[in-house]
C-alpha cells in the first residue's frame, strides 16, 4: 500500500514538473533568446575574451543549447 502510494505521488510530481518545463520552454521560444548566467574570470569555462565576446565551455554549451531550441547559437545574452 506504503509503495503503491509513492509511486503515486512520484508520478504525479513528476507530471507536474514536465508542465512547468514546457512552460519555460514556451517562454525561451517566445523571448527569441536563451538567457544563460555565467561567473566572469573563470578561464575555461566562462570568461570574456579581448573583444568581450564570452568564450568557454559553458559558453559553448549554452550556444549548442540556443542552437538546438531556437536554430540559432548566437540567440543567447550571457547574464554576469
Amino acid at each position: 500500500m506504503k509503495k503503491t502510494v509513492f509511486l503515486g505521488a512520484l508520478t504525479v510530481a513528476g507530471l507536474a514538473a514536465s508542465a512547468a518545463m514546457a512552460s519555460t520552454l514556451d517562454d525561451v521560444k517566445a523571448r527569441g533568446k536563451l538567457n544563460c548566467g555565467v561567473s566572469t574570470g573563470v578561464p575555461g569555462f566562462e570568461a570574456p575574451d579581448a573583444n568581450g565576446v564570452w568564450q568557454g565551455f559553458d559558453v559553448a554549451l549554452c550556444r549548442s543549447v540556443a542552437a538546438a531550441v531556437l536554430g540559432d547559437s548566437n540567440a543567447v545574452e550571457f547574464v554576469p
